[in-house]
């Protein structure tokens, strides 16, 4: 996955998707085991390519760094990657990066009472309300979290 740097902002980096490599990685189809462990695990014939099992439609679909922590309850932290992707109507509920008064921001979009919320998942964050004021665009909706475990 290789990231070149398209737009940098003061909360998030934009990197578009290359999927022009191939990247195929040991993949256990059967699963991982969250019990016990199965003897016929130990072996991992096929591939998994992460282009192919991230990227759904690649002329639309982008890649953001992460800045801040108003998304941490949500396992959104800083220094993430999102997959985004451009193509995707935005549905109640759905984690998306926002065009807000001329600044990105990535929130969970939430429609209630007549109006869009963009809600933080972070107590610390006061949710948004979408007025007409705002200049205010859906960017794209976020499909996949990448972030280290360790």
């Amino acid at each position: 996955m290789k990231l070149t740097r398209i737009h940098q902002g003061g909360v998030i980096d934009f990197y578009s998707a290359d999927c022009s490599t191939l990247l195929s990685l040991p993949f256990a189809e059967t699963g991982v085991s969250a019990g016990f462990p199965s003897p016929a695990d130990d072996v991992m014939e096929l591939g998994l390519d992460l282009n192919k099992a991230l990227v759904s439609h690649p002329a639309a679909t982008f890649y953001a760094r992460v800045k801040g922590s108003s998304m941490i309850d949500a396992g959104i932290g800083d220094g993430d990657i999102l997959v985004i992707d451009k193509s995707l109507d935005p549905k109640d509920g759905d984690i998306a990066i926002c065009f807000l008064d001329g600044e990105f921001t990535v929130k969970r979009m939430l429609c209630r009472d007549g109006g869009l919320l963009l809600m933080p998942a972070n107590p610390e964050f006061q949710p948004i309300r979408i007025t007409e004021e705002n200049d205010f665009l859906v960017w794209g909706v976020v499909t996949y979290i990448i972030h280290k475990a360790r």
